[in-house]
């Protein structure tokens, strides 16, 4: 059985979210000062994982938020950030480079409700999730694939040690909720790949949502309905385990955090 954890990140704050203005994926708009603020502040709350990949969006605000993450990382200095499409904000059509609230004047019109309302030129929300779907197939093919590396020879042809192993247990400096605990067996189990990526808010909302109601994500008993249907605050962390087992049987996916943002006390986010 092959093990893996998956840390997803919003990105920062850009002005465009301070003015609630969507962005989609027609505007890409840098992170402001406030967001860069928000970066760094995840990256120290980060730094002592030891990713093995990290993945973000290809739009700025997600690879400014990438950079400034690894960059406080202290396991991060030579890893390479892979950019991926798939992980882009949802595609709002006409609506982008408008205000929410005309995004919400559309949907009444239509007599639809947001986030169901697909405004014209933009994704339905199936279409955001098939994009998830796909690229989260794609990060247990890696893990698969690296779970099966057990032995790396060198030019000789000589066995080295077997391929490292990633504990869980940097979570336990952030997290003391019972799914993660010290003293739980399980925690003490190692991860064959250790994987961060940083989307988007709606995003990540659609693909949290997969995992609830298609893979029957295990939730932390205090997370509320409201909780889990919210948008991530940017740069909120969210945490999960996978377990893959062999042939098609269904992941086992456990949230141990969800948009969690205790590292931005002390950040002046204006609005967030």
């Amino acid at each position: 059985m092959a093990r893996f954890a998956l840390t997803l990140v919003r990105h920062g704050e850009t002005r465009y979210n301070k003015d609630k203005i969507l962005q989609g994926q027609g505007i890409d708009e840098p992170l402001s000062a406030t967001g860069f603020r928000q970066a760094d502040a995840a990256g120290m709350f980060l730094s002592n994982v030891k990713f093995s990949h990290v993945f973000s969006s290809d739009l700025l605000r997600a690879k400014q938020t990438a950079a400034a993450i690894t960059g406080k990382n202290k396991f991060c200095k030579d890893i390479v950030i892979k950019y991926d499409a798939r992980l882009r904000e949802r595609k709002y059509g006409v609506a982008e480079g408008k205000p929410l609230s005309d995004l919400k004047a559309m949907a009444k019109a239509a007599r639809q409700q947001c986030p169901s309302f697909t405004p014209s030129g933009g994704e339905t929300l199936d279409e955001v999730r098939a994009r998830a779907k796909d690229f989260f197939e794609f990060l247990c093919q890696l893990t698969l694939e690296e779970s099966q590396k057990e032995v790396v020879l060198d030019t000789a042809g000589n066995g080295l040690e077997t391929l490292e192993k990633k504990s869980v247990f940097p979570w336990t400096n952030h997290y003391n909720g019972p799914e993660f605990n010290s003293d739980n067996d399980e925690a003490t189990k190692m991860l064959d790949v250790n994987i961060l990526v940083v989307s988007h808010g709606a995003y990540m909302r659609n693909w949290i949502h997969y995992f609830v109601s298609e893979l029957e994500c295990n939730l932390p008993t205090t997370l509320t309905k409201s909780q889990l249907s919210s948008v991530s605050p940017n740069t909120g962390v969210s945490h999960f385990i996978i377990k893959l087992g062999n042939g098609n049987i269904k992941p086992e996916i456990s949230c141990v955090c969800l948009n969690q943002d205790a590292h931005l006390v002390n950040v002046d986010s204006g609005n967030v």
